[in-house]
């Protein structure tokens, strides 16, 4: 995960070598968990002081203690690529601010595109490569490696690594058995934020099951208002809403030979997944704006639009990741009164969990960018990031209690668990599409993306939705 936020900033620190119009998807590696209990919503804190000290001489953030030890980088130059916007480009902002005061180095953002594999081989043929990128999808750290663009982690960032990381999470930032990333983020993405008075006013339940998500939407409409806000302007949203159904109904075994194309997805478990699907797209009366609207609805404002306009929003419920609180933050809805979330519904025997997750990579041979993944790799970095609410770190070694409440404290002991080989039910996998080749499972108008958003379009061509995934992922795999 992962969302689109597009709310312009201006930072205080750092220059911004460009602005975009970005979209940030928070969506990359899978968890296939047991439904996460969320009684509550997640909440959005306020901020840490900075707590750095001299320049190279580590130390701690505020909270905590920490044994990390960073070099002095005065006057070091150091370019940092993301396709974060908006709050969470301020809020990782916060987290290079930290970098600077302890090193001394002089850190630049760069707004990134997707899919970010093409933004970077731009500035890689210009002679200006980034000296460190936050890749949205393992397919791209893949193919940076595939690329020789991507260079080791130096042996400061493995040793936080192996201290801090659960194996699985070292293997996801791999590739072969050369470690090339450090996961810095991830997000839960099975969740259903909804309007409080809407249901309260409607008489209705949070849902447990697919079915009766489906009839709570019904109740919610002819209470008068419409059920459910879709972003399908933003092809990643759909290709969630797939592999939370596919997920629960097919199993992770088989999840797994779809994300390889190691089954094709003219296979019937495909056919199974979109079925269910349409049993809600198949319904504009119970999608915002309709088909239609639903097409030219962006993630953010698919959103806001479900937590404005009082007891009379255009939408009762929307589904993304914990990261939603950041856009719920930008109405007057109160997070855990007036917006509400509850696990995304079952619609097989299991309700498991996918996951978004943004790994950084060092594309340069320099003493910053390998001190910038050693830090990233710390939970010093992880705690200035979690006290402002609406992010999750796989980082075992941050302190429960920097996050802002119960229940984002909830979500991340679950991730953190599912990393754990010990635990019952805690296989950790990568999202589907973000396993794929960029051009099948993370371009805007292509592949994967674009199949879906036909598919919401014409939710009755199950079969020619499969033909055109089976055909565009031939292609993206071969090449």
């Amino acid at each position: 995960m992962r969302t689109t936020l597009r709310t312009r900033t201006t930072l205080r620190t750092h220059r911004t070598l460009q602005t975009p119009r970005t979209r940030r998807r928070t969506r990359r590696a899978a968890l296939t968990i047991t439904a996460l209990t969320t009684a509550a919503a997640l909440g959005l804190a306020g901020c840490s002081d900075d707590g750095g000290k001299d320049p190279g001489s580590g130390g701690a953030t505020k909270g905590g203690t920490s044994d990390l030890s960073l070099p002095s980088l005065k006057g070091e130059k150091i370019e940092v690529a993301a396709v974060w916007t908006g709050p969470e480009q301020e809020n990782f902002t916060k987290v290079l601010d930290e970098f600077e005061k302890r090193t001394g180095a002089d850190v630049t953002f760069v707004p990134a595109q997707d899919p970010i594999v093409n933004f970077l081989g731009t500035k890689i043929a210009g002679g200006s490569p980034p000296d460190v990128a936050m890749l949205p999808q393992v397919g791209a750290l893949q193919q940076a490696v595939e690329k020789k663009w991507a260079k080791p982690v130096s042996r400061e960032a493995m040793l936080q690594l192996d201290k801090n990381y659960a194996k699985v999470w070292r293997q996801l930032g791999a590739v072969g058995s050369t470690q090339y990333g450090v996961y810095f983020k991830a997000a839960n993405k099975s969740l259903i934020w909804y309007n409080a008075k809407v249901f309260e006013n409607a008489g209705a339940q949070e849902p447990k099951t697919w079915k009766d998500f489906l009839a709570t939407a019904e109740t919610i409409s002819a209470s008068g208002v419409t059920p459910v806000s879709v972003g399908g302007a933003d092809g990643w949203t759909l290709t969630d809403w797939f592999e939370n159904i596919y997920l629960s109904q097919a199993g992770p075994e088989k999840y797994d030979l779809l994300a390889q194309h190691e089954i094709k997805w003219t296979d019937p478990s495909v056919k199974q997944a979109l079925t269910t699907l349409a049993e809600l797209f198949g319904k504009p009366h119970l999608i915002a704006g309709g088909t239609d609207g639903a097409l030219q609805t962006e993630f953010p404002k698919s959103v806001t639009q479900t937590f404005t306009g009082g007891d009379q929003p255009k939408g009762a419920m929307v589904f993304e990741g914990d990261f939603v609180a950041v856009n719920i933050a930008q109405t007057k809805a109160k997070i855990g009164t007036d917006a509400k979330v509850f696990p995304f519904p079952a619609a097989g025997a299991d309700a498991p969990v996918v996951s978004g997750g943004d790994v950084a990579v060092a594309l340069k041979d320099s003493k910053g960018a390998q001190a910038l993944l050693t830090f990233l790799a710390s939970p010093d970095a992880a705690r200035i990031w979690a006290e402002q609410g609406g992010f999750i770190s796989p980082n075992q070694s941050l302190d429960f209690g920097a996050y802002p409440d119960d229940v984002q404290r909830d979500i991340a002991k679950a991730l953190i668990a599912a990393g754990d080989d010990t635990t019952p039910g805690g296989a950790l996998r990568f999202d589907m599409s973000d396993q794929a080749p960029a051009s099948f499972g993370g371009t805007p108008g292509k592949g994967e993306w674009k199949a879906l958003q036909d598919f919401l379009k014409n939710p009755k061509d199950v079969a020619g939705t499969q033909a055109r995934l089976e055909s565009d992922a031939a292609k993206a795999y071969k090449s």
